[in-house]
């Protein structure tokens, strides 16, 4: 195993930085898959267990243990600050992060949103605990450990299943099955093949111009008790408006201050639903649509009593809203 006090090339060292999660997840029977209990594996056993690990520069650090349910704001930001941290550092080239799959797609549109994109940081997880018979935590560290250290890999990015998708695009997609994540329509950024990494579109990128953006967000991310409150509604048959009077009849100490609902088809919405939406927006309370179909986009329409759209899937699109409004 690579020793941290051994000195390093510049860029060539990678960080792993563990969250917790079912890659860490421990069951008493071999077995059994679900019945387990996320983050109980500290990260350096778990990087200890893989082979084809030992002997590269790797350095780790164990930022959080939790089930990836259960993430929240602080979670966050400790791992912004540390990465943030450690990439400002020359000799780190890359830095990967072994989290659940319930809210990764989560967190790693919040890094997207938050980080500069010149080095890369790749998220990875595992849909068997560490102690399944078989599991596919050890394959999926490999390949993100492997992909990060890919000569010009940039942005965030996540790995599983020997495929790697664009943080704005990855969406866990099924709830048991080892290949539980896609890009949607724009598909895998690469693939992991036996080591090698085929590289399929462009690697996430920030302009220029958004640099200075990028960085006064993340200070105030850093800095706030809590998001901007925005709640996630879903418009389904038989709907109703009670759930957004609800929420504006009691404000309480942190008011509602958007709200996304994720439509049927087109970003349609139910007309009951809708009339709630449009009094909420009178309001003052910002309200954007998005489409409930894991494919597709809400195409705009001219005249819609809720115009306002994100063609994000509903869970980015409730945390690009909160961003925003920490903004405003």
């Amino acid at each position: 195993m690579f020793s941290s006090n051994q000195r390093v090339d510049q860029g060539l060292l990678t960080v792993v930085l563990g969250t917790g999660g079912t890659i860490a997840g421990r069951s008493s029977r071999s077995d059994d898959h679900v019945g387990y209990v996320s983050g109980e594996i500290a990260l350096v056993d778990l990087v200890a267990n893989v082979p084809g690990l030992q002997g590269l520069p790797l350095e780790m650090e164990q930022v959080a243990q939790i089930d990836s349910k259960d993430m929240d704001l602080g979670v966050w930001q400790a791992l912004v600050l540390r990465l943030m941290h450690h990439l400002a550092r020359p000799e780190v080239g890359s830095v990967v992060i072994t989290h659940g799959t319930d809210t990764l797609e989560e967190t790693a549109f919040v890094l997207h949103s938050l980080l500069p994109k010149d080095k890369p940081v790749v998220l990875t997880c595992a849909m068997r605990p560490a102690s399944a018979l078989m599991p596919d935590g050890p394959q999926n560290l490999l390949d993100a450990v492997l992909l990060a250290r890919q000569p010009g890999v940039r942005g965030v990015i996540a790995v599983c299943a020997a495929q790697a998708f664009a943080a704005l695009d990855v969406c866990k997609v099924h709830s048991y099955r080892l290949d539980a994540f896609d890009g949607g329509e724009a598909g895998a950024l690469a693939l992991i093949e036996n080591g090698q990494v085929r590289q399929l579109h462009p690697w996430p990128l920030t302009p220029a111009h958004d640099q200075a953006m990028v960085s006064v967000l993340r200070q105030r991310f850093l800095s706030v008790a809590a998001l901007p409150r925005v709640a996630l509604l879903t418009s389904h048959g038989d709907a109703d408006g009670l759930v957004v009077q609800a929420l504006l009849a009691d404000p309480g100490e942190h008011p509602i201050q958007g709200l996304v609902v994720a439509g049927t088809g087109n970003g349609t919405v139910h007309r009951a639903l809708a009339t709630a939406l449009v009094g909420a927006q009178a309001q003052g309370v910002r309200v954007v649509r998005t489409t409930r179909c894991p494919r597709g986009q809400v195409l705009a329409q001219a005249g819609h009593a809720l115009p306002e759209i994100s063609t994000l899937s509903p869970v980015k699109a409730r945390l690009a809203l909160a961003l925003e409004l920490l903004c405003a």
